[in-house]
Formats: structure tokens, sequence, C-alpha cells
């Protein structure tokens, strides 16, 4: 985790330099980017909440993706990993929304292969997403995409 930490770190005090605020939408991780954010001090300057979106039900009633598209791709897919960002945004009125999505193992879920992880950022100038594969036991996994996720957030709050 001190690699984690170290990123989350470096994430909090570039958002608050630059009075940006963050808000995050995790499926696989379940709210670890959101902890690890907040166990690092200044966090309440910059972290506005974070929306675990487990399900499909959550991922469209609450932060707005598209069921047609979760029904047509499933949930572990790039649009919707950027749409769960954009939503993360709207719904926690947030500068930056990061999302996870993606497949922690031990079986492969919707077709998609153990280890494959989606990242999303949001920001005013729109949203995107970045793919990963990702090796190891499901914790492994779900670390790695934690850290995925603050590298993609300090690389938004950089540019």
């Amino acid at each position: 985790m001190t690699n984690l930490h170290h990123l989350a770190e470096q994430a909090v005090s570039s958002a608050k330099g630059l009075g940006v605020t963050v808000g995050t939408a995790e499926s696989l991780t379940a709210g670890m980017v959101s902890a690890v954010l907040a166990d690092t001090a200044g966090a309440s300057g910059m972290l506005q909440g974070g929306v675990v979106a487990y399900q499909n039900s959550v991922k469209s009633d609450v932060l707005g993706v598209s069921s047609e598209l979760l029904a047509a791709v499933g949930s572990v897919d790039g649009d919707v990993a950027a749409a769960m960002a954009a939503g993360a945004r709207n719904v926690l009125n947030s500068d930056i929304g990061v999302s996870t999505t993606g497949v922690a193992g031990p079986e492969e879920h919707d077709g998609k292969a153990v280890g494959t992880v989606f990242i999303g950022i949001a920001t005013a100038d729109g949203s995107a997403s970045f793919e990963y594969g990702f090796t190891g036991n499901r914790a492994e996994i779900r670390g790695q995409a934690c850290g995925a996720a603050l590298e993609r957030l300090l690389a938004a709050l950089s540019s």
C-alpha cells in the first residue's frame, strides 16, 4: 500500500494546489480509491465523495450510465468507465471524476478476462478511458487498479 499512499499524497497535494475537487465512482475497487485518498492528510480540501457502483443498477440509476450501453457491452468496458467518471463528476459536483471497472477474478465477467480493468477520467473537457491488463489474485488486481486510477488522476491534474 505504500506506493498507493505516495500516489494519493501527490494527488491530494496537486488537487489542493490547483483548487480542484475530485469524485470517484468505483466498481471492482469498491471504495478503495476514495479510501486511500481519504487516508491522506488534507483530503477534505479536495475529495467530494465517492459512489461504490458494484451493480449495474447503481451504475445506471445513480451515475447515469446508459442501461442500453450496459446491456450491449457489459460493465467492463471503456465507454462504461468514461460514463461512470462523468457520472461521478456530475453527481458529486466535482471538477474531476475518476472511475474503476474491471474483473478482479477469480472468474471472467461479461466475457472479459480476469485482470481486464478500465479507468475512467472525466473533466470539463470531456471523459476518456484507459484499458489495463493486470495479473495476480483478486486483492492484487484490485490494488493495481487503485494505483492505476491514482496515476490517471495525477495525469489529469497535471494536464
